[in-house]
């Protein structure tokens, strides 16, 4: 029996030949007759085509099974090529998913997973480079910074290319440790290598955090963009205008994306009449997410760095054209291409695919580029920690306090 795999991969002409039911091939039309089946010409020269086309996977298949000196086993070989063909492509983004490959991606948008918590991304010369920890998770307590690359797990170096293997071995049972080896280069650019031992946890995702600082002016973080970030938003948004908030900053440092939706209706608020995005294939086929003339009437501030990447820099890219809001903090991450992630087969199994780019209301894509913060200011070194548990010391956010100020003192 062929296996389904193999269906995705590998035509199977030998339906032409005998048969005992009436087939359909795709969207070739076949009748049975006796013990033969009749297909017209023309598409029985597509058959062949395809036939001569995947043949030298039969033969590899068959070569291997019959030469390798160890077990060639037939599902993973073709696992593997499904595999390859994505990663040929030479997007780092764009990948083949197993059946637990892809809910172990899916989870990452539902709520919470075993690991250390921390966001990681292929780099220009095929590491696993970190985008952020999660905040409040082993990564962070351990230390783990945006820019780093683990470079070793447990002893063992994995490259970009083995990134999803990386994975299965970062999770794990909370209350075990593992082992990254970093490379992270100073800022005199010194590559400096050393381990980080990390303790697992159930990691949940609590996406979206608030305060109220000084003078009534609210703060909330986004840690990521999920499924529940824009509910959450709005009702700790509710929450902080029932105390009075006058002003607010928005805290996208570290932020490594998420969810498009999330993002637009968040953004939607902040922005006024207009568009947040839109998304362009190479079809030239465009997707406009759209801004109603609703908007908050307090003024705010978003907090940045090289941390916040994708659906943060949509964000960041429509307040800054639309100048309905400041951004401080340093240059964004710079990832402006856009993912689908869906179910491939009947098996589990998943891709995900870069299929498009996304431009700023202005028409600028800013990938592998960033976006310039309006007030460019590094967080000062040796800063223990960020956000309003640290506002005595976080001189960004004290900036977007005083940016905040100035604009209610003019009102």
């Amino acid at each position: 029996m062929v296996s389904k795999k193999k269906l995705l991969l590998i035509v199977v002409i030998t339906i032409l030949i005998t048969a005992f039911t009436t087939y359909t091939f795709g969207n070739f039309a076949m009748v049975k007759t006796g013990d033969k089946v009749l297909v017209s010409e023309s598409d029985f020269n597509i058959m062949k085509s395809y036939a001569q086309k995947y043949n030298k996977f039969e033969k590899l298949i068959s070569y291997a099974q019959e030469n390798f000196l160890y077990e060639a086993d037939e599902e993973i070989m073709l696992e593997g090529a499904l595999k390859g063909m994505l990663n040929a492509l030479g997007d780092p983004y764009t990948e083949y998913m197993t059946q637990k490959e892809f809910n172990s991606l899916l989870e990452q948008t539902k709520g919470s997973y075993e690991g250390i918590g921390v966001y990681i991304t292929p780099s220009d010369d095929n590491r696993i480079m970190v985008v952020s920890p999660i905040e409040d998770t082993p990564a962070e307590k351990a230390g783990l910074k945006t820019g780093d690359k683990i470079i070793k797990i447990n002893g063992t170096e994995y490259t970009a290319e083995q990134m999803d293997d990386a994975i299965k071995i970062m999770k794990g049972m909370p209350n075990t440790s593992v082992t990254l080896t970093i490379l992270r280069v100073d800022k005199d650019g010194k590559p400096q290598t050393f381990d980080i031992d990390v303790m697992r946890e159930t990691i949940k995702l609590v996406t979206v955090k608030s305060a109220m600082l000084e003078d009534n002016i609210g703060y909330i973080r986004i840690t990521t963009f999920d499924e529940l970030t824009a509910a959450d938003f709005k009702a700790q948004y509710k929450a902080l205008e029932k105390q009075g908030m006058k002003g607010l900053v928005i805290d996208l440092r570290y932020n490594p994306g998420g969810i498009i939706d999330a993002t637009v209706e968040i953004t939607d608020m902040l922005m006024g009449e207009g568009y947040v995005t839109y998304t362009q294939t190479k079809a030239g086929e465009r997707e406009y997410y759209n801004s109603d003339k609703n908007k908050i009437e307090i003024p705010y501030v978003l907090l940045v760095n090289e941390g916040s990447a994708s659906a943060s820099e949509i964000m960041a890219g429509a307040v800054k054209d639309t100048k309905s809001g400041t951004l401080i903090g340093t240059k964004t991450f710079g990832k402006g291409i856009v993912q689908r992630i869906q179910r491939f087969g009947t098996d589990g199994s998943g891709v995900k695919m870069t299929i498009s780019e996304y431009f700023t209301p202005s028409g600028v894509n800013i990938h592998g580029i960033g976006i310039d913060p309006d007030i460019t200011l590094e967080l000062n070194e040796g800063t223990e920690g960020y956000g309003s548990d640290y506002y005595s010391t976080d001189n960004q956010l004290q900036k977007a306090v005083e940016v905040i100020k100035g604009k209610l003192t003019k009102n």
